[in-house]
């Protein structure tokens, strides 16, 4: 599967360099900290988080984007920990409550949301932004196993403190959730 994602970092597709409005209002709401960046691409977020004093974590299973996130952090003088692992194949593992946020976005695998959970330090942050289960025909298919369904992503957060919490569709472009919670302080 990295195969293909390196193929398609090679080609510069998926290269936004701006974050998700979420993930800057995350950031403004909490003293940086450490933060993880979860299937992080060629890693616009660590990036941003990174220029803003945050010490970041990042992994992605491809290691063209790894690369790619590295030479950019060398050339704007960040130090980011970059990792290239397979998150399917649980070549990373996320701490116990070693995070004050992790972003997710673009990126399902359900079996990890309690790691991500366990990860967040309590009053610290999630931000998720993943694709749901659309049916408009003017976008492009994609395979339901990485797709939410409508309330599922807010349901794996029940008993945290909802910041943002939103499905929403733009005009062809496929419908996401959004959500921005606070893990309660025990």
């Amino acid at each position: 599967m990295s195969a293909n994602w390196d193929e398609r970092y090679r080609r510069s597709e998926h290269g936004n360099a701006d974050p998700h409005p979420l993930v800057e209002r995350a950031a403004s709401l909490l003293p940086p900290g450490r933060a993880l960046d979860v299937a992080c691409g060629v890693g616009r977020h660590a990036l941003w988080l990174a220029e803003r004093g945050w010490q970041v974590t990042a992994v992605d299973a491809s290691r063209v984007a790894i690369e790619l996130l590295q030479a950019r952090a060398a050339e704007r003088g960040l130090a980011i920990d970059a990792y290239v692992a397979d998150l399917e194949q649980s070549e990373f593992v996320i701490e116990p409550r070693a995070y004050d946020l992790i972003v997710v976005t673009c990126y399902l695998q359900r079996d990890l949301f309690p790691a991500l959970k366990a990860g967040v330090k309590p009053g610290g942050a999630i931000v998720a932004v993943i694709a749901l289960l659309d049916d408009d025909p003017d976008v492009k298919p994609m395979n339901p196993d990485f797709l939410l369904a409508p309330g599922e992503l807010r349901a794996q957060f029940a008993g945290w403190e909802l910041l943002h919490d939103a499905e929403v569709k733009s005009a062809g472009k496929r419908a996401v959730a959004e959500l921005m919670a606070r893990r309660p302080l025990e």
